[in-house]
């Protein structure tokens, strides 16, 4: 409770005023693998298969 209601210090702060802040999306990582969703374009379709040989072969 000491810290409610108290002004805190951004850390932040003189990155966003530069503008220059780092993002979780601006930080790469080396072996970092990515990922993407796909969604179907028919509603309450059912998968019948998926065809993952492309990512198999990474």
């Amino acid at each position: 409770m000491k810290h409610i209601g108290k002004k805190t210090a951004r850390v932040d702060g003189l990155a966003l005023m530069r503008g220059k802040p780092v993002f979780a999306d601006d930080i790469r990582l080396k072996d970092c693998l990515h990922l993407k969703i796909l969604r179907s374009p028919h509603a309450h379709a059912r998968i019948r298969s998926i065809d993952a040989g492309a990512a198999l072969e990474l």
